[in-house]
């Protein structure tokens, strides 16, 4: 399998994982445990708090999390075991919709890609 093709693979997990409210699915395409995490202004370290700020942000009841879904991905190879990926994500859900853009660097590690940084710009 290409590596933009694996990439792809493991952003469509993520996205299954989340909308089966899976957080911890969700978060195995993260590095753990050295993920960087930005979002609204703040640097979230680690696989650990990611974890816990998705649980306490969107995991209050069954289907609270809504649905994710992400859309015109880009990538661009950086070399061999690095890549950047760039894409559209919306997030459905009652207690109000989200939309934005990712910008996460993959990183392979074992042979599996994995997102070492993401960052999360969303639309007001």
């Amino acid at each position: 399998m290409s590596a933009q093709k694996a990439i792809r693979a493991v952003i469509a997990e993520m996205e299954a994982a989340w909308n089966r409210g899976d957080f911890a699915g969700y978060m195995e395409g993260f590095a753990n445990p050295d993920v960087i995490f930005v979002s609204r202004g703040r640097i979230q370290k680690d696989w650990q708090a990611t974890l816990d700020h998705y649980i306490a942000e969107y995991g209050g009841a069954p289907g609270s999390q809504g649905s994710l879904a992400f859309s015109d991905i880009r990538i661009e190879m950086l070399a061999d075991d690095a890549a950047q990926l760039v894409s559209s994500f919306t997030l459905t859900r009652k207690a109000g919709n989200q939309r934005g853009i990712n910008t996460r660097l993959m990183r392979k590690r074992m042979g599996r890609w994995i997102i070492a940084l993401n960052h999360v710009s969303a639309q007001e």
